[in-house]
């Protein structure tokens, strides 16, 4: 898939409709942008946290027509009003081509989703039976069951309950489904879905988003560093906590 074949293709953001106040203007990050663009099927927005990558995925995905808490563009639940106003300030660059699906998926909202899923159900469909299952069991199943072609797919911090073995098995997943027409929108700071092949890496920090190869992330670096020195960082970090 092409850039100009991509659901969602740029964004601009018209800052007069955001309130002086507001403080995503004090979002270095965010407060510098007007325009960003996408080109590849998978992007990932990689950062440290509260560099403004979470509060622009969410924007994009209730922007694109998806529940803030997450799910489908059917859901339509609300248990905590606490998304920004970023959204109505975006304005979408689409392609020609129109998603058949979708889905917002975040870690931090993930048992309402369950919770509305089930009740849900109750009209139709399968029930999925989330909250029987564990943290991480339920958010693979419920992206192996939502990951479809030619989708658009929005997934915050999708690591978060997932051991590095189900991070690989949601990596495949995410492939197959990008293969076949879906794009992809991810903020993450796991250094194995990160290392997904060909993706767009767009680094948050420094006043600035930016084109960023894997092995100059953050969290590649980071977690390199701290895999091939283990001993001496836990040593100097415990010894600097001991002497307070």
């Amino acid at each position: 898939m092409t850039g100009d074949e991509l659901f969602l293709e740029r964004i601009s953001i018209d800052w007069g409709r955001i309130p002086r106040g507001s403080y995503l203007r004090q979002i270095p990050v965010l407060s510098g942008l007007h325009e960003l663009g996408f080109s590849r099927p998978v992007t990932f927005f990689s950062g440290e946290n509260g560099s403004g990558k979470s509060t622009l995925l969410e924007a994009l995905a209730i922007a694109s027509g998806f529940n803030p808490e997450g799910g489908t563009k059917n859901y339509a639940f609300s248990t905590h009003d606490s998304h920004s106003e970023l959204f109505s300030a975006l304005r979408l660059t689409r392609s020609w081509r129109f998603p058949k699906g979708g889905y917002f998926l975040r870690a931090e909202s993930f048992y309402n989703v369950a919770s509305a899923e089930e009740e849900y159900s109750q009209f139709g469909g399968t029930p999925q039976h989330f909250h029987e299952r564990s943290h991480g069991e339920s958010f693979l199943k419920l992206a192996q069951n939502s990951f479809r072609p030619d989708g658009l797919y929005f997934l915050d911090e999708p690591e978060a309950a997932l051991s590095p073995q189900r991070q690989l098995t949601l990596l495949l997943e995410i492939y197959r489904c990008a293969a076949q027409g879906s794009q992809f929108i991810i903020a993450s700071h796991s250094p194995i879905l990160l290392g997904f092949p060909d993706a767009e890496i767009l680094q948050f920090g420094g006043g600035a988003i930016r084109p960023c190869p894997y092995e100059e992330t953050e969290s590649y670096q980071l977690t390199r560093l701290f895999v091939n020195n283990r001993q001496q960082i836990l040593r100097r970090l415990l010894e600097e906590d001991a002497r307070g």
